[in-house]
């Protein structure tokens, strides 16, 4: 019964937890946006920060913040402006009366110039550094000749160099500012960015000088606790650089703090290279730069001191929540939020993406079912509707004027409607002539036979001309249909293509690291895609190789070990330099390899040759051998069976269904021109991962496939390219095997042989006799027996294309590496 209990508790509590961390992560999002609200909206940010800036004094007198910052709102967000000078004048008040009076009068002095300049130059964005400079120059200047009845060269230079600063600190303020108040953040920040963003923090900081507790000063606590957050997000680099800049700035606030930006960055230094540790890692790094630090500046006097102003400081730091740092950390590059962050935004550009051509598969998709409907319809209309509207315009010619209209339409309607239906078929079919029998019956039954038989036969010849031009259309939309259908499955083999993504085998990339290092290779990287049978994808870097081909003869021997299957090197990258690194492709080795040979001659021993041919790498595994000859012989046969072996290329190539090609290649051609000008094909597609093939044989003449001393011949009927009437694709198969020889030829070789009866058994024989099996001998030995029994003349175009299908053995065996194989 205990047992029982305690099976139900466990997953009551897990429950628990679970939704008890629901609701505070829920709390915490609405708290957080309602504060970020709150800051923003009302604009509470804007009065924390110029408060503080108006605290901020550099070199004990200078004041380069207020103005800048009261600026860039101004500027930026103007109905924000008026909270920004209040502000700035209050926070000068707790410092003392000349500090604020200062303050306003710099803002009223730049309300009036800015004014004054808007008149002159309407890019204000551009002209308000040089107006903030203006300002802060002539205010001091003209609060110094208040206080004093002379100027020295010391107030001069010091208006100079606050003036100075006031520029500089305008342009950052414009960059910084936008970064902290915008509601939605870039997706990453510049490094220049950050330093904006920290100077900016940095001159709030400066604001907070002079307010401690028990000699613990604000500005130190708050300034470590600041490089701590970014060294624990953005690594060493940005540890050290903001606490660089911070400590910097804070030095020039109050000398005594020059000490602090050796302690700053040396701990935002160490906190980043500790922040593997996590945040309990980086606060080490702050302790042991504080200590090390301190020692070496102040001794150990003010040692004490400066461990509880690090030690508040990391506990601001371990009670920050993790969402905020994960927030700040998706903007800073090289973060994991980062990278996670831009992999979510490709990916939805990729979603975007495959969505849109999802789409566009779906419009051709109907647009195929639209036309493929319309086709159905057309094909099932109701013949007896077209006899009687055939008859109408029959009746309509002839019998509308007639006198015996009534008797024959109204009193006799069924016999005259039978001796026209009658006579319509006799007339279609050639026999109503020689029908002796109908013909007398219909003259005696009909005043104006003569004149009713020439209209239904002129009719007739009409309505044969229609209907063809009708199934002529009703062939074009079909084929428009299944072209549609083609791109549809093209496109959505792409948005598949599209959203497939990369595996993660973690395990696998592991394991094969272990094994070639234990091996004694050196592996900088493992790139793992894809492990699918016969489908395997790795990429790898590996240090410099000097050309000495390791990965072909050493790695991928151990990777088909690994794997238990062939791997071999698809492409490689080497290193220009010793010290740099290569990067190499593998993949798996196609069962099959085909090797081609090619004979060819022109009309006469011409130069340019009616026949075309290609091998075509189809990039799925699968090779394509072509062979097109155009209509006679010359630069215009050449032409049409050149343009027919490109279109099949790229078409076949884009994807698209070996049958919905061929039928596009020959609507092409058909519309092209208007001439009796047609192109044969012959096509044959190999899978090179099972053998099995296609045989699309438009027009063309048999082929041939040696096995052994066995002979298969290869044939179908189809009509040549450019001929559209009823026009079809019969596609033969067959299993090619290794050792197979394939042979394929135009009608120049197969018609070839002179006194030849019977051309299939000649060739046949000349196949069966030629004992080499090397594919180029094979097509050079067909050629030149054709050409010799037409006693050395070649009288039309010829060529021969033998392919041997030969078993895809690797250049170098596996390597036994370890009896674990990865699943």
């Amino acid at each position: 019964m205990e047992k029982v209990e305690r099976r139900l508790m466990e997953p009551i509590s897990d429950l628990g937890m679970a939704k008890t961390h629901q609701v505070v992560n829920r709390f915490f999002h609405r708290f957080s946006s309602k504060l970020q609200v709150f800051l923003l909206h009302k604009g509470l940010v804007y009065v924390l920060i110029g408060f503080l800036l108006g605290r901020a004094i550099i070199l004990s007198e200078v004041l380069p913040f207020a103005l800048p910052f009261f600026g860039a709102v101004l500027l930026m967000k103007k109905d924000k402006a008026l909270l920004a000078g209040l502000s700035l004048i209050a926070g000068g008040s707790t410092v003392s009366f000349e500090v604020s009076l200062i303050i306003t009068m710099s803002i009223i002095g730049f309300l009036v110039i800015k004014r004054l300049s808007a008149y002159v130059f309407k890019d204000q964005l551009k002209i308000l550094p040089f107006v903030i400079f203006g300002t802060v120059a002539i205010t001091r200047i003209v609060y110094s000749l208040a206080m004093k009845s002379s100027l020295t060269l010391y107030d001069y230079m010091m208006a100079g160099v606050e003036s100075g600063l006031s520029f500089i600190l305008t342009l950052i303020f414009l960059q910084s500012i936008p970064l902290i108040s915008a509601r939605k953040y870039k997706q990453s920040l510049k490094v220049e960015e950050i330093i904006c963003i920290m100077i900016l923090l940095a001159s709030v900081m400066t604001g907070l000088v002079g307010v401690s507790y028990q000699n613990l000063q604000a500005e130190h606590i708050f300034s470590r606790y600041i490089v701590l957050l970014f060294a624990f997000i953005g690594g060493s680099s940005i540890g050290s650089t903001v606490g660089v800049v911070t400590g910097l700035i804070l030095s020039l606030a109050n000398v005594g703090n020059l000490y602090h930006m050796s302690l700053l960055a040396f701990s935002g230094l160490l906190g980043g290279l500790l922040r593997e540790g996590q945040k309990i890692g980086t606060a080490i790094g702050l302790l042991i730069g504080s200590v090390l630090i301190s020692l070496y500046g102040q001794g150990s006097a003010d040692l004490m001191t400066t461990l509880l102003e690090s030690m508040i400081a990391i506990l601001l730091f371990l009670i920050t929540p993790k969402a905020i740092t994960g927030r700040l950390a998706r903007h800073i590059p090289g973060t994991n939020e980062h990278a996670q962050e831009q992999q979510q935004y490709v990916r939805k550009i990729r979603d975007v993406t495959a969505h849109r051509v999802d789409q566009f598969s779906q419009v051709f998709h109907a647009l195929s079912e639209s036309f493929a409907t319309f086709y159905d319809k057309e094909e099932t209309d109701d013949e007896q509707r077209e006899t009687d509207l055939f008859l109408s315009s029959i009746t309509e010619s002839t019998c509308q004027h007639c006198f015996k209209k009534e008797k024959c339409w109204v009193e006799n309607f069924d016999k005259t409607y039978d001796f026209m239906q009658t006579i319509m078929h006799e007339t279609k079919q050639h026999t109503y002539q020689n029908n002796i029998k109908v013909k007398k019956e219909f003259a005696r039954h009909c005043s104006k036979a003569n004149k009713v038989e020439e209209a239904i036969e002129q009719e007739i010849n009409y309505f044969q001309a229609n209907q063809k031009l009708k199934k002529e259309v009703q062939e074009s939309r079909r084929l428009v249909a299944e072209q549609l259908l083609g791109v549809s499955h093209v496109m959505e083999d792409l948005s598949k293509e599209i959203k497939r993504e990369r595996e993660n085998h973690f395990v696998q990339e592991e394991q094969i690291l272990d094994a070639l290092q234990n091996f004694g290779i050196e592996i900088v990287n493992v790139d793992i895609y894809s492990l699918d049978q016969g489908n395997v994808d790795i990429e790898m870097s590996i240090p410099f190789c000097n050309g000495h081909g390791e990965c072909e003869k050493i790695i991928a021997p151990m990777l088909s070990d690994i794997l238990e299957e062939s791997v071999i090197v698809k492409s490689e990258e080497c290193a220009n330099y010793p010290n740099g690194y290569c990067h190499v492709s593998f993949g798996s080795a196609k069962k099959f390899r085909i090797e081609t040979g090619v004979a060819h001659a022109a009309k006469g021993g011409g130069l340019v040759s009616g026949d075309s041919y290609s091998m075509i790498d189809l990039g799925v595994g699968k090779y394509a051998v072509a062979i097109s000859d155009g209509m006679g012989n010359g630069v215009r046969a050449h032409f049409e069976s050149n343009e027919t072996i490109k279109l099949l290329q790229k078409i076949l190539q884009s994807g698209i269904e070996e049958k919905v090609a061929i039928k596009t290649i020959n609507s092409i051609l058909s519309l092209r021109t208007t001439d009796e000008i047609f192109s044969t094909l012959d096509l044959a597609i190999v899978d090179l991962q099972d053998g099995s093939s296609k045989f699309l044989k438009i027009g063309s003449t048999p082929s041939f496939v040696k096995r052994g001393d066995k002979i298969i011949q290869i044939q179908a009927s189809n009509l040549p390219m450019g001929i559209i009437d009823e026009f079809d694709v019969d596609v033969v198969g067959e299993k090619l095997k290794a050792g197979d020889l394939l042979i394929m030829m135009s009608d120049g070789i197969f018609e070839g042989p002179k006194h030849v009866e019977n051309y299939d058994l000649w060739m046949k024989r000349k196949i069966n006799e030629i004992k080499t099996t090397d594919p180029q001998e094979v097509a050079d030995l067909i050629m030149e027996e054709v050409i010799r029994t037409r006693s050395g003349k070649i009288e039309d175009d010829m060529t021969v294309v033998v392919s041997s299908i030969e078993h895809n053995t690797p250049k170098w065996a596996s390597i036994p590496v370890t009896k674990k194989k990865i699943g």
